[in-house]
């Protein structure tokens, strides 16, 4: 099949994260399996307009607000190029079924919901959050639709999204790798430091976990527009070491007692199992995605409360939670196959 992938950002650009993680993963798992495969993203500044990345033609054009009409543009300067479109969907989606009779398949990693009043200004997060967003995900209904979580199936239902398929997101480990842990107690959270995260939310229970076991440390891995208001009023033990290159992120998971997740939402929570996978559990928020992904991997979740969270940290720094991290995602390979499974049914049923 000849495929166009839709998604406004690509791992080269400054705001990538776990989605762009797996659209690569995915691209590239399927031109691993003979398929023609077109990443079409917006432009990243230093990085070619038109390049070609482990099989995969990377194309960028267009700002975060103008890479939907430049992908239409693309795509209509020769429709008949691609036999479906694989559209993937942050909030915003490119609206690919209306451009042609190419057929789409749809991945939406996460509804966006409450992450509008952390993320965007009022009214902007109003009427997001009560008008574009619903108005945006019910024209999709009857659509083929598919997600990383129960959780975020569960949220698309009341948009009219129902019967979304969930596939679990991918892994390249396929049991847990077991690491020496630091010699102190010691916390990590691992993700952007911005309002959605609830970074503040980790701080604040981390200086609730030092007050009872005064050796503890926290290690905050990642960089983002509340850095230097968290540097402010950091507690005793906590070091905010921005972004880290992936061998000291790997290692830093890895010595860690306890990952901590604190996001509004996710669509799964690619940290967590990143932390499983080199023997280090999570406790979070009963958030969706992390509601999935968290007893999934062996972790506990707890209320959205920073009490509840830094008191949690305490029972399990003194032995009374008993964690086992696991493993609780699929291989790439099988995630790969699902995703062709999709495509090719589109193709055909367009073809009937």
């Amino acid at each position: 099949m000849r495929i166009l992938l839709l998604n406004w950002r690509d791992l080269k650009h400054p705001s990538s994260g776990g989605a762009e993680v797996w659209a690569h993963r995915i691209a590239e798992g399927l031109v691993l399996r003979g398929h023609d495969v077109t990443f079409f993203a917006a432009h990243v500044e230093d990085a070619p307009e038109d390049e070609i990345i482990n099989g995969v033609r990377i194309v960028r054009r267009g700002s975060r607000l103008t890479v939907y009409r430049e992908a239409k543009k693309f795509y209509m300067e020769s429709p008949s190029k691609f036999d479906v479109i694989l559209e993937e969907i942050n909030t915003r989606p490119f609206f690919a079924y209306k451009w042609g009779s190419t057929p789409v398949v749809h991945m939406i990693h996460q509804v966006a919901k409450d992450v509008w009043k952390y993320e965007a200004p009022f009214p902007v997060s109003f009427v997001g959050r009560y008008f574009f967003e619903p108005r945006w995900l019910r024209r999709l209904a009857g659509q083929t639709v598919l997600t990383l979580s129960p959780s975020s199936a569960e949220s698309l239902i009341e948009y009219g999204i129902s019967g979304a398929i969930v596939a679990l997101p991918g892994s390249d480990d396929s049991q847990v790798v077991y690491s020496e842990k630091a010699s102190a107690p010691t916390v990590v959270f691992l993700g952007r430091l911005v309002a959605s995260k609830r970074p503040d939310h980790v701080v604040e229970a981390f200086r609730l976990v030092r007050s009872q076991i005064p050796n503890a440390e926290l290690w905050m891995l990642g960089s983002g527009q509340m850095k230097q208001k968290l540097e402010k009023d950091l507690p005793a033990g906590a070091t905010l070491f921005g972004h880290v290159s992936y061998e000291e992120r790997q290692t830093r998971l890895a010595q860690a007692n306890v990952l901590v997740a604190t996001t509004v939402r996710e669509g799964w929570g690619l940290n967590v199992s990143e932390a499983s996978a080199v023997g280090t559990p999570t406790i979070g928020y009963d958030a969706p995605g992390l509601r999935d992904s968290i007893p999934m991997s062996g972790g506990l979740v707890v209320p959205v409360s920073i009490e509840k969270l830094g008191m949690a940290l305490v029972d399990f720094f003194n032995g009374e939670i008993s964690l086992t991290p696991k493993i609780a995602t699929q291989s790439w390979e099988e995630v790969c196959v699902q995703f062709e499974t999709e495509l090719s049914r589109a193709v055909k049923k367009s073809q009937s």
